[in-house]
């Protein structure tokens, strides 16, 4: 006896349930040959379709299901879901508006329009579709965790969380939520609670590589390097094609310096999307960690058209190393900060705000410890006038108690630990302290919090030498520069409105030690009788270009030597290659190890002239050889990163070192090595000069800089927008 198409159906539905995919597909045959137009059978296959990983033939049997009955809300519904399975989220956004049209009140078309509007980019539609999806079923988990990304999105960390936790309080065994839960933690700074968290999705679900990814994320900001690798490899080996996983294994393998494995990482997960978010930029970044320079050129130019365009694909730290683009380099950080703190604007909480007695200045760093950053700005702290400004302190860095952490937290009038704290608890600490200026020293550099800025932690807001560039951020007000580093007509690259100071933007510390310790050139493998170049700056910061310069150098000063740091073995194989392949013993390249900054100031004297680096220029390093009484040679480019030692010399009346194109850097170079008492005359002005200029005069700087908050403060309380400011010279 032939069964009944019905029982057929019935039985195909009950294999599909079960997972029988085959089995069902044969039932379902048999019912649409007896019936063509059976919808259930036709829907049940479509789902069996999407299972089966051929969203474009469920999408055609969703379609024939809307033609034969154009009022059926879950043929569009399922049809946006296979639109959404291919990423064609603009059709799928249709789809489920088509759906909606029928049946207005349906929750999950709702949701899932918020999905596509999500992947589109439309934030701020898609928190209104979920919000929608939320009140026309306060039940509903899914839409109650998709709320949360949506918020999560539009940086808004706090009100993601209280998301998360509702989905968790209606269905406790969510693990999607619990892991999402933990990037809201980790955004709000919560480490601790965000690993508890994600720990918890993965005991309910083992197999969740997101999760496992993320754990390794929370590990990595808590420094557990070690432990967010085996996380990341867990991740890796669950989820192979998933490209999120892959950039962040690559990440924490860049931290522990394992760079091949770190590159390896970013291959795979380029080749998975080649525009995955900042990763090709993640991945230059650390080939140039190991001067690794193959097909730089064409990847450099690539990058260059790709930023131009407005897609993330590089952190504006990591573009300044590479690109000499200042419109290209604002673009940079206006991606980023889409990415990371969107939606965020200035507020009018501090409309009220009184004068207070003193300027209350308010410093942000993770660094105030033994760090280049800490090196420059501590004797600031020191001299800062009390009777008009009273300083604070925020660190939200590693607690370590060195030396540098002490000499600090003592300048400070109130100094807070805050590392455990969230952006926007932060924030509210400072207003409640009353800060009147807020400076930034950290930007885009890691461990930074531009989050606390994005909250606006103060009715003023300033980017200050931590990050050589703009922020591109609607509510940093204000970058200090000088007029070397930004010209009238480079303004426009630039968000905020510029503090120009009158000699150098660099604060720096007069009170510095320099080792008293007779080292001989020997000691570091030195030649006694030749010409010893050196640059000290990070290794990342050497293009092909300027390494091209360094060799033609050599090859026209017989007997010279080129004295580097060592920023890790790869770096310095890979440097003396590229010697050998421009015809220069490999051996002409000495590398410098680490060792305590007082002696490392004291060995510059063995050296005769610091070669700066282009696009990247040395900063700290910059004052550190001429504080020991190096002169150093630069070639000054366009943006603020490639023109900081020019600032620097021509605040020590050293302009003669400032070069405009290679072939000048270049021939004066060889020249000064082949005229010693050119280059002595040099080191004589530099030791006269640095004895007289302000460069190394904290008090002097501390005047002009006090000059421009007490200028800042001013406009702001006569109701004005911020304007370019420019400080005189002191006396």
């Amino acid at each position: 006896m032939t069964p009944s198409v019905n029982a057929v159906l019935n039985h195909a539905y009950q294999d599909f349930q079960k997972g029988n995919l085959e089995e069902a597909q044969k039932k379902l045959s048999f019912v649409l040959k007896a019936q063509p137009r059976n919808l259930a059978a036709l829907e049940i296959l479509g789902f069996i379709c999407l299972h089966q990983g051929n969203p474009k033939q469920a999408i055609g049997l969703f379609e024939k299901i809307a033609k034969i009955k154009p009022g059926y809300p879950e043929a569009w519904y399922n049809r946006g879901n296979a639109l959404a399975r291919l990423e064609q989220y603009d059709q799928a956004l249709a789809s489920y508006e088509k759906a909606i049209a029928i049946r207005p009140e349906y929750d999950k078309a709702w949701s899932n329009r918020g999905n596509a509007l999500l992947k589109l980019g439309q934030c701020e539609q898609a928190l209104a579709s979920y919000e929608k999806a939320t009140n026309l079923n306060p039940y509903f988990a899914d839409a109650w965790s998709n709320l949360g990304n949506a918020l999560l999105n539009l940086n808004r960390p706090d009100k993601a969380l209280a998301s998360y936790e509702k989905a968790i309080n209606i269905k406790p065994e969510y693990a999607e939520a619990w892991s999402n839960r933990g990037n809201a933690l980790l955004k709000l700074g919560q480490c601790e609670q965000a690993l508890a968290s994600y720990e918890k999705a993965i005991n309910i679900k083992p197999e969740y590589a997101d999760a496992w990814s993320n754990l390794g994320n929370a590990l990595a900001q808590l420094k557990q390097y070690d432990r967010a690798l085996a996380s990341h490899e867990k991740a890796t080996n669950l989820g192979p094609d998933y490209v999120e996983t892959w950039a962040n294994k690559g990440n924490t393998l860049a931290e522990l310096k394992q760079y091949e494995q770190a590159l390896a990482c970013f291959d795979k997960a380029l080749s998975i999307n080649p525009e995955h978010e900042f990763c090709l930029g993640q991945k230059l970044h650390i080939q140039m960690h190991m001067c690794n320079w193959r097909n730089l050129s064409s990847q450099l130019s690539e990058l260059s058209k790709i930023i131009s365009s407005g897609v993330m694909v590089s952190q504006p730290f990591q573009t300044l190393a590479l690109l000499d683009e200042p419109e290209t380099l604002r673009t940079a950080a206006d991606c980023y900060l889409r990415a990371k703190f969107a939606g965020r604007a200035p507020s009018t909480i501090f409309a009220d705000r009184k004068r207070s007695e003193r300027i209350r200045i308010g410093y942000y760093s993770a660094d105030f410890r033994n760090h280049a950053i800490a090196y420059l700005i501590a004797e600031l702290f020191e001299v800062h006038d009390r009777s008009h400004f009273e300083i604070f302190g925020f660190s939200f860095g590693q607690n370590k108690q060195d030396e540098m952490r002490e000499r600090i937290s003592a300048s400070m009038d109130h100094f807070y630990e805050v590392s455990s704290k969230s952006d926007l608890e932060i924030a509210e600490l400072s207003r409640a302290n009353g800060i009147d200026i807020a400076v930034d020293l950290m930007g885009f550099t890691q461990d930074s919090r531009t989050g606390i800025f994005a909250e606006i932690c103060a009715p003023i807001q300033v980017n200050y030498l931590g990050y050589p560039g703009t922020m591109a951020a609607p509510y940093i007000d204000y970058i200090v520069a000088d007029p070397v580093l930004i010209p009238s007509d480079m303004q426009t690259y630039y968000s905020e409105k510029v503090v120009y100071l009158p000699d150098c933007y660099q604060i720096n510390d007069g009170k510095r030690s320099i080792s008293k310790d007779e080292f001989t050139r020997k000691e570091f493998g030195l030649p006694d009788d030749q010409f010893v170049f050196c640059c000290f700056n990070n290794n990342y910061k050497i293009l092909p270009e300027t390494f091209d310069s360094w060799m033609r150098i050599l090859d026209s000063v017989e007997g010279s030597v080129l004295w580097l740091i060592e920023s890790n073995s790869f770096s310095a194989a890979n440097l003396r290659q590229e010697a050998r392949a421009r015809g220069i013993d490999g051996r002409r390249l000495i590398f410098a190890k680490p060792i305590k900054p007082d002696e490392h100031l004291a060995r510059h004297r063995l050296a005769d002239l610091f070669l700066d680096t282009l696009p990247y220029n040395a900063h700290t390093t910059a004052s550190d050889s001429l504080w020991a009484g190096l002169p150093i040679l630069t070639r000054m480019g366009h943006s603020f990163a490639a023109r900081v030692t020019a600032s620097l010399l021509r605040a020590l009346g050293l302009t003669e070192l400032i070069t405009t194109d290679k072939k000048q850097y270049e021939s004066l170079a060889i020249e000064l090595a082949r005229t010693p008492s050119k280059l002595a005359q040099i080191r004589e002005k530099l030791e006269i000069n640095k004895a007289n200029s302000s460069l190394f005069d904290a008090n002097i700087f501390a005047k002009h800089i006090e000059n421009a908050y007490s200028l800042m403060l001013e406009s702001y309380h006569s109701g004005q927008k911020p304007d370019h400011i420019y400080i005189t010279k002191a006396g």
